[in-house]
C-alpha cells in the first residue's frame, strides 16, 4: 500500500517496544540527586543564563522608557477620542 503524501505512519512493534523502555527508565542522573541538590543546580543554571544577557546601557534604558510612555500616552488620547465620538453617537441615536 502507498502512502499518501502527509500521512501519518502507525509505529511498528519495535517503536512500541523502545518507547516502553524509555518510559520505565528514571530521570537518570536528576534522579539520584536530592530536592536540595537540584533547587542547588536550578539556580546555579538561573544566574549562567542571567550572565549571558545584554543589559541595556543608562541612555538605552532613558531613551526605551520615554518611547513606551510617549506611545501609552497616545494610545490614551486615541482610545480617549474613540471613547468620546462613540459616546455622542450613542447619545444621538438612542437620544
Amino acid at each position: 500500500m502507498t502512502d499518501a503524501v502527509g500521512s501519518i505512519d502507525t509505529p511498528d512493534a519495535q517503536d512500541e517496544a523502545l518507547e516502553s523502555k524509555k518510559k520505565a527508565r528514571k530521570g537518570g542522573k536528576r534522579a539520584k540527586k536530592g530536592p536540595l541538590k537540584r533547587l542547588a543546580t536550578f539556580y546555579r543554571q538561573i544566574i549562567a543564563e542571567l550572565r549571558k544577557v545584554v543589559w541595556p546601557t543608562r541612555n538605552q534604558l532613558t531613551s526605551y522608557t520615554t518611547v513606551v510612555i510617549f506611545f501609552v500616552a497616545i494610545m490614551i488620547a486615541l482610545v480617549t477620542v474613540i471613547d468620546y465620538g462613540l459616546n455622542h453617537a450613542a447619545k444621538y441615536v438612542f437620544g
